[in-house]
């Protein structure tokens, strides 16, 4: 089957959700023998590779606002009419609007003959979303039950949509036990998180216990190619920056490719996803967990179902100063700290590339034309 995302942000190491979840999930695809293709926007990057196809009608600013496409798209027609064309050129038999707006779901031009789906990773309820819903995809898919519930708190139907976990695409094994008892006495604490506010990092720092925790504290920010105003990622970078000069044994580093998260957080003893604004899913949080690596945070979105005992939430109404007692916490209790360890493994299992894209096969099989 020949099947195709379209994600007009989508890059090779791009630090955001749905980019890795379209490329990991695409991943799986090719494993289990079909064609996956990603059609983004221009200009072309280094590393694209001959599945990432790019539209010559429409290049994005870097970082782009969605005021931007809503811009660059007052004519659709040109870009509609490219993507109807690299859809037919290739034979494509499902199509997926990754995004109601950065996936094109709303405009959604399809060929005659040729399946949808669209693909919901954040809580949006606004007009690109319902103009996306009106265009009647074939499948709704989200990421987690939590999504059903907050879109069904809205108002919106849900009960035909599906959910469709996101793929780990680069995994590495766990230390030993040995190496992970070194880590809790020793080890650094690892945060990833992408360079905006609601990510919790600067109130994490502003919150920093005065002595430190015994030990290093390494917080990888990383800027996308998106943003929700102008300059707003220099803005945190550059916050957090400032807090970190100030506070001992904080270091803030630049961004990572893909594959070397999961190496980052199995070299960790903890760490920490303090976004203040629910977890839809919670990637690296689910990378941590592929390496045994205990995940503490706020009990928002999905973030508890997923770590479940490998992990410890805290109530967001107790600040980010609980999250750093709960740490030095956990670190304390070796029993508890190697309990968690060893479920997190567990707890993402599933969650292989051809797995999932097997569940999404499943799930889009129906889908009208």
């Amino acid at each position: 089957m020949n099947i195709a995302f379209v994600l007009l942000t989508h890059n090779h190491d791009e630090p955001a959700g749905i980019e890795r979840s379209v490329a990991a999930l695409a991943t799986g695809l090719r494993e289990l023998g079909h064609r996956a293709l990603i059609i983004a926007a221009g200009p072309a990057r280094t590393g694209d590779g001959p599945d990432l196809l790019r539209l010559t009608t429409l290049t994005l600013p870097r970082p782009a606002l969605e005021e931007d496409l809503t811009a660059l798209l007052t004519d659709p027609a040109p870009v509609e009419a490219e993507v109807r064309a690299i859809l037919t050129h290739h034979k494509v038999d499902l199509v997926c609007w990754a995004d109601a707006m950065w996936g094109l779901g709303y405009l959604a031009p399809t060929p005659a003959g040729t399946r949808t789906a669209l693909m919901v990773h954040v809580p949006r309820t606004d007009a690109p979303l319902h103009r996306s819903l009106d265009h009647r995809p074939g499948r709704v898919l989200t990421v987690s039950a939590f999504m059903l519930e907050e879109f069904a708190r809205r108002g919106i139907d849900t009960e035909a949509w599906a959910t469709l976990p996101n793929a780990l695409m680069h995994t590495v094994a766990p230390p030993s036990p040995d190496e992970r008892e070194a880590l809790r006495e020793r080890g650094p604490v690892r945060i990833v998180a992408r360079a905006e506010p609601q990510k919790g990092i600067a109130e994490l720092l502003q919150a920093y216990p005065a002595g430190g925790v015994g030990r290093p504290l390494q917080i990888v920010l990383a800027q996308a190619g998106f943003e929700y105003w102008p300059g707003m990622q220099n803005e945190v970078v550059a916050k957090c920056r400032a807090l970190a000069a100030n506070l001992p044994d904080v270091e803030i580093l630049e961004a990572l490719p893909w594959q070397d998260v999961p190496v980052f957080l199995r070299d960790a003893a903890t760490t920490v996803v303090c976004s203040t604004e629910p977890e839809t899913f919670g990637n690296v949080a689910a990378e941590a967990l592929s390496v045994g690596t205990p995940v503490i945070g706020y009990g928002l979105g999905h973030l508890p179902e997923l770590t479940g005992a490998a992990g410890r939430m805290t109530d967001p109404a107790d600040g980010p100063g609980r999250l750093w007692q709960t740490l030095t916490g956990l670190l304390d209790d070796r029993d508890a700290y190697h309990a968690a360890s060893r479920e997190g493994p567990r707890r993402v299992a599933a969650h292989t590339p051809a797995a999932v894209a097997a569940a999404f096969l499943h799930a889009t099989a129906d889908a009208p034309r």
